[in-house]
């Protein structure tokens, strides 16, 4: 029988410890960072796919939040259950993907950036103005509570989290080891080649940006869960690009470690700038400014300039090659 590799084991002994915080008594500040930090990197994951691997610069993870967590909030409201809205959520923000890919795939560089960030807006003004449910005291911009939630508990949400964090992980891990991940690296070098060389591209951008909308709206529609109240300002902010893009950049575009550095420095700068208000955002664009100008290729990056990871590879390594000769 083939024995799994070291890393593998690392990974899954992490994960499980993981997955035991809210059964030892982690305290609850520890265990809403830990929340968030999920849900981040599972933006961030799927932001680097599109950006990093794909060379699509997407400006509207935000559009996928908030229709996935609208979906989910207004079927609670006639009924459905949260767990069955959570799934309709995300493929919701999978269809309202497929929909647009066609008139923003034809655009190019700016142009395709420019036409995603455009989309959230108008979803924004749009559900401001729509009342599905017909309350009067919803809808208009008051927004909608999530219903059916009221036993579900800090525990529940952060192990649901988790469980979309370490999907993003996997669906990241299998599809840069695929002919589709070779196929997405071949179309952001340079797409022209990369479709002269037989690669369908419109099918391979198609196939990432659902992938990436499927697991951007799940991981806002579990938001909502926590926070069980979405508005259209929240809902549709745009601080669900901020957060995947600064994580992605400030960790490393392009590497499979960078949006868990970047996710987590992100969490921790979301924690400790909640009371400056608009400041907030500010004193994080200046953080970012200074990442591009001094590490280019994210802090992921200067560390294997540096030979950082050096040392542990090698140790992984040394650990694999005993347990194969035992």
């Amino acid at each position: 029988m083939k024995i799994p590799r070291l890393t593998t084991l690392v990974a899954v002994a992490a994960l499980v410890v993981l997955a035991l915080f809210p059964v030892i008594g982690i305290s609850l500040s520890w265990l809403n960072y830990l929340f968030l930090f999920f849900i981040y990197l599972a933006l961030a994951n799927m932001w680097n796919l599109l950006a990093g691997y794909t060379g699509l610069i997407l400006l509207c993870p935000h559009a996928f939040v908030g229709l996935a967590g609208y979906t989910m909030a207004i079927g609670t409201w006639v009924g459905m259950p949260f767990q069955a809205g959570l799934i309709a959520g995300a493929v919701v923000a999978a269809l309202f993907a497929l929909i647009i890919s066609y008139p923003v795939f034809r655009m190019k560089g700016i142009y395709f950036a420019i036409g995603t960030l455009i989309l959230p807006e108008i979803l924004k003004v749009w559900f401001s103005y729509w009342r599905p449910v017909g309350n009067v005291y919803q809808g208009k911009g008051a927004g909608y509570s999530v219903t059916g939630v009221a036993g579900v508990t800090l525990g529940d949400t952060y192990w649901l989290a988790l469980a979309i964090a370490a999907a993003s992980i996997f669906v990241v891990y299998i599809i840069l080891r695929s002919r589709l991940g070779l196929g997405l690296t071949a179309i952001r070098d340079n797409e022209n080649t990369a479709a002269s060389a037989g690669a369908n591209v419109f099918r391979l951008k198609l196939s990432s940006f659902l992938i990436a909308a499927l697991i951007m709206g799940i991981a806002g529609a579990a938001y909502y869960i926590f926070s069980p109240r979405i508005q259209p300002t929240g809902g549709f902010s745009i601080r669900w690009l901020l957060v995947p893009l600064m994580a992605t950049v400030i960790g490393g575009e392009g590497t499979e470690e960078g949006p868990i550095i970047g996710a987590a420095i992100v969490t921790f700068l979301t924690f400790q700038l909640a009371d400056y208000g608009a400041w907030s955002l500010l004193i994080q664009g200046v953080i970012l400014l200074a990442v591009v100008t001094l590490m280019p290729q994210g802090i992921a990056g200067l560390l294997r300039q540096v030979g950082a990871y050096r040392f542990p590879q090698r140790l992984f390594q040394a650990a694999e090659g005993r347990i194969h000769r035992t």
